[in-house]
């Protein structure tokens, strides 16, 4: 683990970059409830995926819900799409206003973002630490602290409920 993932009190302590590389400190999120998903393309679940988190942004977001969204390519390489513009299209095309999208990363393996490390080390999965597929979702509390870490196959709508008692 990263020294900064190790070190980290909350998400706050991490800075990451958006889609088109520049920087992005996630203190910026302070004082909201946020989720964060690992998102791809070419995912059987990026459809339904991609349409609730869409519809959680619209319930939620004046109310607090920031949607924090990291394309990965680690799983059957289902993120094909380049940072940047190519990003921003593929989800314009989907009709996807899921929320902030950030620069392409890895989620696990020596590689994996900083951010992620920190969040799999405060909540663990099914499978251990390790992110076991495409739209895994973490909830997060306005401290910064990650409080829930949902499956892959968790519909966003059902994480409804925790956002409501975190807003």
């Amino acid at each position: 683990m990263s020294e900064e993932a190790k070190n980290a009190k909350s998400i706050y302590d991490f800075t990451v970059q958006d889609t088109n590389g520049e920087d992005v400190s996630l203190e910026k999120y302070k004082g909201n409830v946020v989720l964060i998903v690992n998102i791809a393309s070419q995912c059987g679940l990026a459809k339904n995926n991609y349409k609730k988190l869409t519809d959680l942004r619209e319930k939620y977001g004046d109310k607090g819900l920031k949607i924090l969204n990291f394309p990965c390519n680690q799983f059957g390489s289902q993120m094909p799409e380049s940072d940047g513009e190519a990003m921003v299209c593929h989800l314009r095309d989907a009709k996807a206003d899921i929320g902030d999208v950030f620069k392409k990363i890895d989620v696990n393996g020596s590689n994996a973002a900083p951010l992620y490390q920190y969040l799999k080390a405060k909540q663990t999965g099914t499978l251990g630490s390790a992110i076991k597929w495409n739209f895994t979702k973490f909830l997060v509390n306005k401290e910064g602290i990650p409080v829930n870490r949902y499956a892959p196959t968790t519909d966003p709508m059902d994480i409804a409920k925790d956002i409501e008692k975190l807003l």
